[in-house]
């Protein structure tokens, strides 16, 4: 455990436990939720990416009204897969066959 309370599983899942040791915070990096995805999508060859989809809303936003300036919120609005490119950025690609074989 480090000094925030968050245990280390795998490569780099952490779990955040309360006060009562219960459970209430899991943790993935990027390439676990890809493997995950190419798990539950039955995918057994291929390279493949996680994307994301973000939506974009423009406001006035402030503490007050006086301190008003504009601004913006971004959100995900998707998180899936696509095949990865010859010059994709191997940190980002997962090779289906390797963590999902037949």
């Amino acid at each position: 455990m480090d000094y925030a309370g968050t245990f280390h599983f795998g490569a780099a899942s952490r779990i955040r436990e309360s006060t009562l040791s219960e459970i209430n915070q899991i943790i993935f990096n990027h390439k676990e939720v890809l493997e995950a995805l190419i798990k539950k999508a039955r995918l057994h060859d291929g390279r493949w990416q996680l994307i994301m989809t973000f939506g974009l809303a423009a406001m006035n936003m402030g503490p007050t009204d006086e301190e008003v300036s504009p601004g913006a919120t971004v959100a995900v609005t998707g998180i899936g897969i696509k095949k990865a490119e010859p010059d994709s950025p191997l940190a980002l690609v997962v090779d289906a066959a390797q963590v999902n074989p037949s």
